[in-house]
């Protein structure tokens, strides 16, 4: 199911002649929750769909959006969504799991366009996500991925939010450049999620060569899991390292879309 209005945009660095048209859309996912998202179309049997980062929104603070235009004058079709739990979608405590049917149903709104081609940027958490799927789509970029197991994450989330656990983690956020939500719930089953992943099971399923970006400067996610990652990716996997970049490529956004095009180009 499916609705939206059109707008047109222009974000820094397009061509400032040329307006992008996004249609703003709401997709059900498997369990009957509104997803929203942003769909921007162009003349191609190819979309490109960005998966965001552990509580964040579509948008990404501008970064989705940029990259999305970026994505979209090259001639692709782009979805953005907001996971269930997330940005201006229905409320649910946010899993690994639950993320992933949502990703499985951006994909079945994709294909409900006749768009078979179809690759994916995961981002952070997004990254892990994205992998899970990575048989159902064509061609798989990550940025600063999770894809290792992390030993006491609720401690150390608990840590960085300043909250107590009493059931699940209850985040009060508003994002700046995003989209405002009263709370953010995080399930208690993240922390389980987080603790058993296996990169050598999640990465050597991946039957073709994945893109990973990193920066040097990350301080959420180590710039050695997307290291090792690349010992059980496919052959002709590439890990692009940029230095001096954070875990969001704050100021090297357009360095990670240019890489990332590149390899679409080849490959999708």
């Amino acid at each position: 199911m499916e609705s939206g209005t059109s707008s047109f945009l222009t974000h820094a660095g397009s061509d400032p002649g040329r307006a992008i048209e996004m249609e703003k859309i709401n997709l059900e996912n498997s369990v009957g929750l509104n997803l929203v998202g942003d769909f921007y179309e162009a003349d191609s049997d190819k979309c490109i769909i960005l998966c965001h980062g552990f509580t964040g929104d579509r948008h990404e603070w501008g970064r989705f959006d940029k990259t999305a235009s970026e994505l979209n004058k090259e001639g692709y079709n782009v979805l953005t969504f907001d996971f269930s739990g997330c940005g201006e979608s229905e409320d649910t405590p946010i899993t690994v799991e639950k993320e992933v049917e949502d990703l499985r149903s951006a994909i079945e709104f994709v294909r409900s366009k006749g768009l078979e081609k179809i690759g994916v940027v995961g981002l952070s958490l997004g990254g892990l996500i994205s992998a899970r799927v990575a048989d159902e789509i064509n061609v798989l970029v990550l940025w600063s991925p999770v894809t290792n197991k992390k030993e006491n994450y609720l401690e150390a989330l608990l840590s960085r939010t300043g909250f107590s656990m009493d059931g699940d983690v209850i985040i009060k956020n508003r994002r700046e450049g995003g989209v405002f939500r009263k709370k953010i719930v995080i399930s208690r089953q993240m922390a389980e999620d987080r603790k058993n992943i296996n990169q050598k099971e999640l990465l050597s399923k991946i039957k073709y060569p994945v893109l990973v970006i990193h920066g040097t400067e990350d301080e959420s996610i180590p710039l050695d899991d997307s290291k090792k990652a690349m010992q059980y990716l496919q052959e002709g996997s590439k890990l692009e390292i940029l230095e001096g970049a954070d875990h969001v490529f704050s100021e090297h956004i357009d360095r990670a879309i240019e890489i990332s095009l590149s390899w679409f180009r080849k490959r999708l």
